[in-house]
Order: structure tokens, then C-alpha cells, then sequence
């Protein structure tokens, strides 16, 4: 839908300009005298550098994507059109590229295409676990109650991702803080106190030898530091872009000694939701299944996934290839085989997710209280090794005198 820029005066008679969307200039014209504005001049700024700039410096984000479907299903479930709704969302949205987004998804239902098909060319926003969601609602007819369900699957993989990021927060902060700090003192303390040693010509002990080699490499060959950081990022994201090296830093993470097997609990509960969302959306277990892989997130589970994929469509159990990973706790193929046997796979799924989400929860906080004092003790030793290196010498050089 285009964009256009505006300068108006408002209805408190005080001049304003700023940015709309309509479908045409007439039609923005309308819709800012609607708002009690008196339209001084109007010019379409679609296709203008600024907003393309603006497109790229505010990307739509997950929190704008479940604000979205939470207010789209309330909307949908009061029964708005699917047009009206989509108009009225992207006027509530703030994120300026999401409000384009969905003006242009609005125009395309609005001539006749389907909300799921129009969903569809917009994958980098719009997953296509999103999108076939969407699409079992229109052909169940059930569109409203599976939007709903939809933004409540969201907002709780929002919340979950939310609780990992809040609780690194700390222990990152002080780890950057530490670095800072550490790279100032070797920058700029240390060789001003290191020079008074060199002085003296007394034999220095091997800390303070090793602190001084670093200070010295620090202060003269800092681009050198630089460049190597630059390139080995560079190779890490070639070395992550290929198979293997995806495969061996997604087993890196899941056999890590800290983290590990809270990576596990992660996959694990973004598998089992992603399938109880799907086959409850009315999905079929193999489309399901190939959908979920590309979610997951991991190239281990996602290989696992498409081997479970396999074996169901040669007539074998979802659960097989679980049972046999050494990845996947033996409690989740177990009930999984329960629930193929009764039927009711979705409810079993659900209770996975609800046990494994409690399981990420008390981790997380374990796992903070876990890194407060291995903080304080990585602190303590960077705090000793300086002592050891600087202080002591000079307190025993002052001690000869």
C-alpha cells in the first residue's frame, strides 16, 4: 500500500506532518480529514530512500508479530471481516514496516486473494508454521478459534523466550563490564606501572613477564587483534553456513557442559509445541512434521525430525527415530507412543510442552544462581592474576628499600 507524507493542521489549529497509508491520494486525503486535519499538501513517498532506510532500521520483531495476531484473532472472533480486521490492525500497530505490511496484505484479500496465500510471500515475517496455521483455519472453517489458539502458542514461546534472554542478562553484563575494564587496565594502567618495574632491573616473576608480553601486544599490535577477530568471525559465519559446521556447532550446544541440557529442553519444547499447534490447527501429522523441522532451530533435531517424517510415511511410528537418540529424554517417545495408541497425540504433545516449560523455568533459575558466583569467581581470579603480576613485585621492590 503506498506511503504518503503529509503536512496538515490538526484540529487544535496547530500545524503537523507526518506519515499515512492509503491506497491512494485521494484515499489519504479522506482519511486524514476523517481525523479532523485540514490537508495543507500531500506527496506519495513510497519508493523514497527514507523509507526504505526506515524499513530496514525498524524490522518487525516477535513481540510486533504477537501483538499482531492477538488483536487480528480478537477482531476475526467478533466477526469482522477479515479486511476490516486487517485495516484496523494495521492502523493499532506502531512498527511502521509491519503497518505497510499489513495494508498490503489487506489490498491483496481485498481483491480476492486468501489470508493465507497473502501471508505466504511475506516469509521472512510470516513463517510457514504461521502460514499453514492460517490456512487449515480457512479450510476448516474455524479461522477465528485457530488465530486465537495460534497467538496463545506465540505468546507463550514469546514468554519462554523472553525468561532465556532476561536471565543472561546479568551474567553477560558483567562479563562485558569485566572485559572493558580489563582491556583499559592493560591498555593504559599496566604500562605506565610496568614501566617503574623495567626501571629497576630487577627479574621480574613469570605473571608479571606474561602480563607485560600481553600489555605490549595490546598497545602496539592492537589492529593486529582486530583483524583477527574481524576474520575469524567472518570464517565462523562461512564455517556455520555449511552443513557440517551447522551440524557441529548444533552438537556443540546440545552436549555443552552448562547449557546443554537446557538446549535440549528448548528444541524439545519447540517441537512438541509447533506439532500440538499444527495437528490441533488440523495440519496432518506429515505436513506437520516437515513444517516443524525448518523451526526447530537445530540441525540435529531437524535431521531427527525428517527420519521421523520418513518412517511415518512408510507406515512407522512418529516415535521410532525419538527412541532410539540419545538426544531425546526416553520419557517423550514414550508418551508420544501413548499417544498414537489412543489417539489423542495433540493432548499428549501439550502436556510435553507444559512439563518441559516448567523443566526450562526452575533450570533457568538454577542456573542463575549457578553463575552469580562463577562470576565473582572468574572476577576474583582476573583480580589475583593482576596482584600477582603488578602489586606484589612492587611491594616487595618496596620492601628492599
Amino acid at each position: 500500500m503506498p506511503i504518503f507524507s503529509y503536512r496538515a493542521i490538526d484540529y487544535e489549529g496547530k500545524k503537523t506532518q507526518g506519515l499515512t497509508n492509503a491506497f491512494n491520494k485521494r484515499a489519504a486525503e479522506e482519511k486524514l480529514r476523517d481525523k479532523g486535519f485540514d490537508v495543507l499538501s500531500i506527496r506519495d513517498k513510497t519508493d523514497s530512500p527514507e523509507i526504505r532506510v526506515l524499513n530496514v532500521i525498524m524490522p518487525v520483531k516477535t513481540k510486533d508479530l504477537v501483538i499482531f495476531s492477538r488483536q487480528f484473532s480478537v477482531m476475526v472472533s467478533a466477526n469482522l471481516t477479515i479486511v476490516q480486521a486487517l485495516r484496523i490492525a494495521a492502523e493499532q500497530t506502531d512498527n511502521f514496516t509491519l503497518k505497510m505490511i499489513i495494508s498490503e496484505i489487506s489490498q491483496e484479500v481485498d481483491s480476492g486473494s486468501s489470508l493465507s496465500s497473502a501471508l505466504s510471500k511475506r516469509p521472512k515475517i510470516f513463517t510457514p508454521f504461521y502460514v499453514n496455521v492460517v490456512k487449515s483455519g480457512e479450510t476448516s472453517g474455524k479461522l477465528d478459534s485457530v488465530l486465537s489458539y495460534l497467538a496463545d502458542e506465540m505468546e507463550k514461546d514469546y514468554d519462554m523466550s523472553s525468561k532465556i534472554k532476561g536471565a543472561m542478562i546479568y551474567p553477560v553484563f558483567v562479563m562485558l563490564g569485566l572485559f572493558v575494564v580489563g582491556i583499559i587496565m592493560m591498555v593504559v594502567v599496566v604500562p605506565r606501572l610496568l614501566g617503574v618495574l623495567r626501571e629497576t632491573g630487577a627479574e621480574l616473576p613469570l605473571s608479571t613477564r606474561i602480563v607485560m608480553t600481553a600489555s605490549d601486544f595490546l598497545v602496539n599490535y592492537w589492529w593486529a587483534l582486530i583483524i583477527g577477530i574481524v576474520l575469524f568471525l567472518i570464517g565462523f559465519r562461512f564455517f556455520s553456513r555449511t552443513k557440517s559446521g551447522r551440524r557441529a556447532i548444533d552438537a556443540f550446544k546440545l552436549n555443552s557442559p552448562v547449557f546443554g541440557k537446557l538446549f535440549k529442553m528448548i528444541y524439545i519444547v519447540r517441537f512438541t509445541r509447533s506439532m500440538h499447534t499444527l495437528i490441533t490447527g488440523g495440519v496432518t501429522v506429515s505436513k506437520s512434521l516437515d513444517i516443524v523441522s525448518q523451526v526447530v532451530g537445530n540441525k540435529i533435531y531437524m535431521d531427527l525430525i525428517e527420519k521421523s517424517k520418513k518412517d511415518v510415511g512408510e507406515g512407522g511410528s512418529l516415535s521410532d527415530a525419538f527412541m532410539t537418540s540419545k538426544d531425546v529424554p526416553k520419557m517423550v517417545p514414550q508418551m508420544i507412543i501413548v499417544g498414537e495408541k489412543t489417539g489423542k497425540l495433540d493432548t499428549i504433545l501439550e502436556k510435553i510442552t507444559d512439563f518441559y516449560s516448567r523443566e526450562i523455568t526452575n533450570t533457568l533459575n538454577n542456573l542463575v544462581t549457578l553463575l552469580e558466583p562463577m562470576v565473582m569467581i572468574v572476577m576474583g581470579v582476573a583480580v589475583g592474576v593482576m596482584v600477582a603480576a603488578i602489586i606484589l613485585p612492587m611491594y616487595n621492590l618496596a620492601s628492599e628499600f
